[in-house]
């Protein structure tokens, strides 16, 4: 190193520890991206540039990287432990090109290669973004550019406090110099290949260029479609074309978010506060593949769970601080009002009515608003379900979003065009209480300020928070796969409706809905709220609620449920101290020990965090549910059973296991409830352990309340095969209803029309109802009948009786 860069450095390194303050993406490099810190490591920077070397070295000895500044040595040369891809202009000299220097190392390190078979240098490419404000529309300026000394000095004066230091996959010369050879012009393409990553790295951390509002709306004024919607407007109301246009700029006006990056930082500071206060902490997983997505130019659509109004903010934080630029999200209609509306809309969020029925104009225009944010490149965000979950299931998906989104794909979309699943999840959720009261007939809230304020001040200690990504869903690769010919039929202005879109938007939105399930969370508070409530009197010794967790976590260690789904870390006991903690239970101390319990209003409000992780438990559950009725079983029965009642837990739970993977499943649950020694397994037979029969039980009764949903619709088909669709839901319903009040069934879920709904397409889909919606009795019956066995015999007689007064009626 040359004493003139010693000096520069050294005067350097005081005024940037003062100044620069930034985040590391992402927060753990070495695991996250498998680096090797054994093997060689050579650091590749974007530009040439004192003061990012100086500020990566800070952040590269923090998180236990080698020194950029200390020398390399290989095989007994020494060489830079950094290089520059271009470099940086000067005052009055706007070129930059790749350094020679850069070139001779690359070209020296694949010669060391080449000599050397067991040498394998890791290249780290490593972006300092100043600031990730987006431009404007009609700059011309490259997405990551390079600063003079004044510029930069600048830079850091005015963003040192927003900076973000991104460390990139690793690239390995060894894998370089086997696959493309040594010479002089591989290291010229390696560094051309590696400018494109950088200027990619700096469009997913700030995003495209931003239009001035009045030039978005005046583009989409005059969009085919816009002005062919107008002139429809004017001649089915009879009104004027400036009449008509007026409406148009008005719903615009209603629709269009304002994005504001000044805002984004300041509500960034905010929502840090808003989570240090309320949560105890915030789990973030499988960020990495949505970076990749973002990086590799694909156009993202997040599709998350709704859970609470919390949501919003919460995915724009987490994609904020994971070095990503927040999306445009589709809000309702019903959060713009004062002083919420004008704020949610300069963080990015654009409102949607609740209904487009009937209203061509506003349909044209949000169809063309939304076509605009994927031609532009722009993130979006929408909640499938149509409105937070008032059980914690899962909703079924409103399919009106995907369908415009695979109809902007049809315009020519020249980019992938990808959905990330995200699972949101809660230890807890503010609107809980008014959700059970909802479900019990209240009318919902309005938002407006004073719900706000009176929100706010409600804030305390919810625990711990999870955003899991889920496995992503590249549509084009969807599409190539259920209608091959797609993209054959380009429609330049997105108004077509093929006829294979209904069907393949239906499978699509099911596929969307599984793969959030996928990534779900289970942690203290899911896990104790699945166990207390599968006792009958919502209450356990603390002994033996930590001995039902431990089953619950070795199922889901043992048997993982996905790739993506995560599972709170921990001891069992650890696991209940902390949910104790949240103040949720209610704790009685004798001369035994603690007795752990829920009381009435705690019980409803708890299947809310059990039936989020109830799909997790499904089948673990059906398959202790019917050892304990049957006590001893072949084990090919237990496969069999599992199998005819799995469709129907699939289609209800958005379960993610397919139909042919069941056999093998069963297998594993049954070794690893043997390994727990809940069951023996001899000679092909399935036997209760009647020394352990409380942990099985109350995992069998997890699962309970739902076979007693199917039990009632099957026995009310059997018994009366010419109801109606409409007759079999509704006197479902009825019986449910009156099951649950006689034996103290709180679930809110239990008896809600839409489920009895959902188990009618099951039916009809496994061929107990046939395409004319008559009842195949015979198969009925049988099905009715393995059902009943598999409920408590005083359950059984509640439904029995229950059935023949509703034909009395």
């Amino acid at each position: 190193m040359s004493s003139g860069h010693t000096l520069t450095r050294s005067l350097l390194a005081f005024p940037l520890k003062a100044l620069v303050k930034g985040s590391v993406i992402p927060s753990k490099p070495i695991d996250d991206l498998g680096i090797n810190t054994i093997k060689p490591i050579v650091y590749a920077l974007p530009f040439r540039s004192n003061v990012d070397l100086l500020t990566l070295q800070r952040y590269a000895l923090s998180l236990g990287l080698p020194d950029p500044l200390e020398p390399l040595e290989i095989n007994g040369h020494t060489f830079r432990r950094y290089v520059y891809i271009s470099s940086r202009p000067g005052v009055f000299k706007k070129h930059s090109h790749i350094p020679s220097n850069s070139i001779q190392q690359f070209s020296a390190l694949l010669k060391e290669h080449q000599n050397d078979s067991e040498l394998d240098v890791q290249v780290l490419p490593i972006t300092v973004l100043w600031g990730r404000k987006p431009g404007k529309e009609g700059q011309h300026k490259p997405y990551l550019q390079a600063y003079n000394v004044l510029q930069k000095g600048y830079v850091v004066m005015s963003s040192g406090r927003d900076c973000l230091v991104r460390f990139s996959p690793v690239v390995s010369m060894r894998s370089m110099a086997d696959t493309h050879g040594t010479d002089t012009a591989i290291a010229h393409k390696l560094a051309r290949v590696a400018r494109i990553h950088f200027s990619r790295q700096k469009l997913a951390a700030s995003g495209p260029n931003l239009p001035e509002r009045y030039r978005l709306f005046e583009r989409l004024m005059n969009s085919p479609a816009i002005v062919k919607a107008i002139e429809d407007e004017a001649k089915s109301k009879n009104i004027s074309l400036d009449k008509a246009r007026a409406e148009a700029l008005k719903i615009l006006d209603e629709i269009a978010a304002n994005f504001s990056y000044s805002l984004v930082k300041k509500g960034d500071k905010l929502l840090g506060w808003l989570w240090n206060r309320i949560y105890q902490g915030l789990n973030i997983n499988n960020a990495a593949t949505v970076r990749r997505l973002a990086q590799d130019g694909h156009e993202i659509v997040y599709v998350p769970c709704h859970r609470s109004h919390m949501d919003y903010l919460l995915l724009s934080y987490v994609l904020f601080h994971e070095g990503m630029v927040p999306p445009h999200i589709a809000a309702g209609i019903n959060l713009n009002f004062f002083p919420a509306g004008p704020l949610f809309r300069r963080g990015g969020a654009f409102f949607i009515r609740r209904s487009f029925k009937g209203n061509k104009l506003y349909s044209s225009i949000f169809r063309e608003y939304l076509a605009e944010l994927f031609a532009k490149g722009y993130s979006v965000e929408y909640f499938s379900e149509g409105g937070r979950s008032r059980t914690g299931r899962l909703l079924p998906a409103k399919t009106g979003m995907l369908a415009m989104t695979i109809q902007a794909m049809l315009r020519g979309l020249n980019r992938p065009v990808t959905l990330v699943p995200v699972y949101i999840g809660y230890e807890h959720v503010m609107e809980v209480g008014s959700y059970a009261k909802e479900l019990k007939g209240s009318h919902k809230e309005k938002e407006n300020a004073g719900l706000v304020i009176r929100t706010i001040r409600k804030l305390r200690n919810f625990g711990q928070g999870y955003v899991n990504f889920g496995e992503p869903i590249t549509l084009n690769h969807f599409l190539n796969e259920k209608c091959p010919d797609w993209a054959q039929e380009i429609d330049p202005l997105g108004t077509s409706k093929p006829q294979w879109m209904t069907p393949v938007v239906n499978e699509l939105a099911d596929k969307m809905m599984t793969h959030i399930n996928s990534a779900a969370a289970a942690n203290a508070m899911t896990l104790c709220a699945a166990a207390l409530l599968a006792s009958r009197q919502r209450a356990l010794s603390r002994d033996n609620l930590i001995k039902q967790i431990e089953c619950y976590l070795e199922l889901l260690r043992q048997v993982p449920y996905s790739s993506t789904c995560t599972i709170a870390q921990g001891s069992a006991a650890e696991l209940v101290e902390h949910a104790l903690s949240l103040n949720k239970f209610v704790v009685e101390t004798d001369n035994i020990g603690d007795i752990i319990s829920l009381d009435r209003k705690q019980s409803i409000l708890m299947t809310y965090y059990r039936n989020n992780i109830i799909h997790l438990l499904a089948l673990p559950s059906l398959i202790a549910q019917v050892v304990i009725r049957y006590q001893s079983i072949p084990k090919q029965s237990v496969i069999d059973t599992v199998q005819r009642i799995y469709p129907f837990l699939k289609q209800e739970l958005f379960i993610a296991h397919d139909s042919t993977a069941i056999p093998g499943l069963v297998e594993n649950y049954l070794l690893e409830l043997e390994r727990q020694n809940l069951i023996t397994i001899e000679a092909e037979s399935v036997n209760l352990n009647q020394s352990h029969t409380q942990v099985l039980m109350l995992l069998g009764r997890t699962i309970s309340e739902t076979l007693q949903r199917y039990a009632i619709t099957l026995n009310l088909l059997a018994s009366y095969p010419e109801l109606s669709k409409t007759n079999l839901e509704s006197h479902s319903q009825e019986v449910a209803q009156r099951l649950g009040r006689l034996h103290g069934i709180n679930a809110p879920e239990f008896f809600d029309k839409g489920v009895f709904s959902a188990l009618f397409v099951t039916l009809k889909q496994q061929g107990y109802i046939d395409s004319d919606g008559n009842c195949q009795l015979e198969h009925s019956k049988k099905f009715a009948d393995e059902l009943n066995q598999l409920l408590s015999p005083e359950v059984q007689l509640t439904i029995q009786e229950s059935i023949y007064q509703v034909e009395l009626n």
